[in-house]
């Protein structure tokens, strides 16, 4: 991936942000390694929010409310669980740089999770970052069947109620595809975030 390393503390809150703003995005070589990258792809996966599909049968799972769905009620949590080492994902690039930065960001509300939850235990989850009218999705997990593609419903449906534009998903996946989730050329994509960019800053978390 094109990109170039930089270091912590060097990376502030407001450069994180800024980078955001013109099309580039931090990831780390592994959970133990201190460094972080930019990444700019030539090909970046965006969810049409027009465009967005729920299959028939998560429809009826999401109906019969098998989690309690919470916004912003345990960020550091969500962050944490995202850059676990599962056998399904044995390696993750959300290092404590990153956990850093974007711990700061919720805290001065750039940065969001969207929360499954079974009573007391958080079993699923996604966050992402806030700024302008975009929403750059970062990472998600599931402990439940189901946890994480709902919490991508409710993210998409509060998106919509709040007037956003863009919801970046970096990449595009199989899983991501059938939700509606696009390649789009760099250019292309630049344009979409420049005029993301004009709108001023969205509230994504309740007023």
């Amino acid at each position: 991936m094109p990109g170039t390393r930089s270091r912590h503390p060097g990376v502030t809150p407001e450069i994180l942000l800024r980078t955001y703003s013109i099309g580039l995005f931090p990831m780390a070589e592994s959970a133990d390694d201190p460094e972080i990258f930019w990444v700019e792809p030539e090909v970046r996966g965006v969810l049409p929010l027009d465009g967005f599909h729920v299959s028939k049968s998560l429809a009826k799972t999401i109906r019969q409310q098998p989690f309690d769905i919470r916004f912003n009620t345990d960020f550091g949590g969500v962050i944490l669980a995202c850059a676990e080492q599962t056998s399904g994902r044995p390696s993750t690039w959300i290092n404590q740089t990153i956990r850093s930065l974007y711990m700061t960001l919720h805290h001065i509300g750039h940065a969001h999770s969207v929360e499954a939850w079974e009573g007391d235990k958080l079993v699923g989850g996604l966050y992402g970052v806030s700024l302008g009218s975009a929403f750059f999705g970062e990472s998600m997990f599931s402990r439940r069947t189901d946890a994480s593609k709902i919490c991508l419903v409710y993210l998409v449906e509060r998106l919509r109620q709040r007037g956003f534009t863009l919801l970046d998903t970096q990449f595009t996946t199989e899983h991501l595809k059938t939700f509606g989730a696009i390649d789009v050329p760099k250019d292309d994509y630049s344009k979409m975030l420049e005029k993301a960019m004009e709108s001023p800053n969205l509230s994504f978390a309740n007023d």
